[in-house]
Parts: structure tokens; sequence; C-alpha cells
């Protein structure tokens, strides 16, 4: 019986088990989004996990969304992270990095009064953006150009260079959750009429030639790709979601990328089950799920084959030693959600792990 505890090959990637640390936002690498010390020490404290998926990882010095995220647009960041990977491996962890750009999901306030670029010139109609001035409506971003693409894609290609120089196991393309590359990838964003709009084809080109990039870098068995094709984060929405998974699964499958996740609202409703198994019936490879898992609906959804591998995301942010909680049927650590974006190691680095037994 498949369960997590299950050892998974994913691509090039050997699980030791199928619980994978979400790609979490902890904004702890300060205004220069410079990694450092103390995230290295929070990574290699969760090094257990099977699989761990650095946060959102900006691949241009003026693509910044939430003013302390790392960055991998540079050698000097690539050194910087090196640390951070080789405490993960020294504690015997596999560790990838999400390589990703906001796209309006930015504001010029945060990047030296440059302004937001999108696949439109439509800004995100809900919600605020915290800049150094305090909250912000989002701004109206600028169209990017036709002939501007192959540009972001090149800033793709080289923060997937950065990544290999960094130490890193493989990459993540973030194309979920309403930043740049979801913007192309869904209509409800992409109003475009030219080679990156339109049809369903054009609006994921942007997607596939940045894989493609990647897969040009690591090989295609060292690289995930990451949608969300329900979650309306960031005033997004899609007509056809189940065509959009349809699609994007087939061309995942053609180029046999080691992963494909699933980011759901939450997995327990109906529609996004539903569109699971669209991604499960036209992708042959692992695919890696994410969204309101506890233990006991990872397992159930592992047993009965609808998924490979489960993401952890609130519940490795208080749960250093997750992994063994899991096996040993202990409580979990509430999460302090104070502390999720404040600087420093407090609820950061400082959640007890369960006490080591002695004889």
């Amino acid at each position: 019986m498949t369960d997590l505890f299950t050892p998974l090959q994913a691509g090039a990637w050997a699980l030791p088990n199928r619980i994978v640390m979400a790609p979490l936002t902890r904004t702890r690498a300060g205004v220069e989004h410079v990694p450092n010390a103390l995230m290295a020490e929070y990574y290699a404290q969760r090094a257990d996990a099977g699989l761990l998926i650095a946060e959102a990882t900006m691949v241009a010095p003026d693509a910044s969304a939430f003013t302390a995220e790392p960055g991998i647009f540079d050698a000097d960041r690539a050194t910087a992270w090196r640390q951070v990977t080789d405490a993960v491996h020294a504690r015997g962890g596999r560790i990838v990095l999400q390589i990703w750009h906001p796209g309006r999901a930015a504001h010029s306030l945060l990047n030296g009064g440059v302004q937001p670029i999108s696949s439109t010139d439509r800004a995100i109609g809900n919600g605020h953006i915290h800049t150094p001035q305090g909250k912000q409506p989002y701004e109206a971003p600028r169209r990017l150009r036709e002939d501007e693409l192959p540009g972001i894609v090149g800033r793709f290609r080289a923060a997937s260079e950065f990544a290999l120089q960094a130490g890193f196991d493989g990459v993540q393309i973030h194309g979920a959750h309403g930043y740049l590359v979801d913007q192309f990838l869904r209509d409800g964003a992409n109003d475009r009429n030219d080679g990156y709009g339109g049809t369903l084809e054009k609006r994921a080109r942007l997607l596939l030639e940045v894989t493609d990039q990647a897969i040009a870098v690591w090989g295609a068995d060292r690289v995930s790709v990451r949608i969300s094709p329900l979650v309306g984060v960031n005033d997004m929405s899609d007509s056809n979601p189940e065509a959009l998974v349809i699609y994007v699964a087939q061309q995942m499958a053609a180029r046999k990328i080691a992963m494909l996740e699933m980011r759901h609202a939450d997995q327990a409703l109906p529609e996004e089950r539903a569109l699971a198994e669209v991604a499960r019936a036209h992708f042959p490879g692992v695919i890696l799920s994410n969204g309101g898992y506890d233990r006991d609906s990872a397992n159930a959804a592992l047993v009965a084959g609808r998924v490979d591998a489960v993401a952890f995301g609130r519940a490795y942010i208080g749960n250093p030693d997750l992994v063994r909680r899991f096996a040993e049927g202990a409580p979990l650590n509430e999460m302090n959600p104070r502390t999720l974006y404040s600087p420093g190691p407090e609820g950061y680095t400082d959640y007890p792990s369960l006490a080591v037994a002695t004889a």
C-alpha cells in the first residue's frame, strides 16, 4: 500500500517519502533579496521532507512583490543561496528552487519606481499590496510587447542557470497564483490577440518556452511546473480550466518533466477533485497535489492513486519535524500568523521539535 512514507522516484529525484514542503514566502531575505544563514537554518531544519521546494524567488531585480523575498537574478545571489543548499544537503535533504516573476502583482514602490508588467494593462481588481508607504491598491501594469517576451524567457533561463550554480537539485516554474506566467496562461487576465494570447495554445506559449529553457539547463528530469487553474487569488479566473489542464498536462507529458504540481484552492472541493482526475489522466508522470491536506487526507489520496506526492504548507511553518510527527501521530504545533512575514527567527526557526527519546 502506498502512503506518505513510501519512497518515490520523481524524475532524477529519489524521494525517501512523499511528504513535500510547499514553497512558502517568508520574507527573511531583506530588502536586497539576499539569502542568508537564517534561511539556511530554516530549510535545514526541514530537510527530512521527501523534497523541499524553496520559496518563490525573483528572476529579475525589479520583480519584487513582498519587499524581502529572495532573488536568483545574479551570481552574488546564487552564491548566497549556496549556504542554504549546502545546509540541506548536509542533512541528507533534496531542495529545488521555485523561479518566479510576479508580473502585475508587484508594485513600483517595491521596485525603484518601475511599473509592473503583465500580459494585460488591467490592474488586479481586488485587494491591496504592502509597500514601504503602507497598503496600496494594485497599479495598472504595462502590457508587455510581443518582442519583449524573449527577454522574459531569458530571465527564467538565467535564473535556472544561477540555481544550478547555487547547488539546487532542480527548479520549479511558478505558473500559478496569478503571477506573470499565470497571467499569460489564464484568459481571466490574458486579453491579448498576438502570438501570446487568444487561443489556449498561444496563452500557454510563455509557460512552455520557460519550461523548455529550464529543461535545456537542467534536463527534464529535474524540472517541475506548478499550475492552479481554479485558484482565484490575484483576481484570476479561466473560462475553461479543464481544457487548460488537459493541454498543459499533455505538453508536460511530452516533455517528460519530473513533476507536475496541481495547486488547489482546497483539494476536497468536488470541482478540484474533478480537475485532479483530468491531470492524472493526461500526465503519466509524478503528480504533486497541494491544497488543504492533513496526514489522513493525504494518505487517502495516495492510497486511491489520485496523486503521487502531497505538499504541505501551513503545517511545515510550525513543524520543522513534520515527517516525524506524521510518522508518530504526534500533535502539530500551531503556526503564528503574526510572524509569517516578520524579520528574524521568531516564528521562523524557533518552533519546537519533539523531544528525542532517551534510553
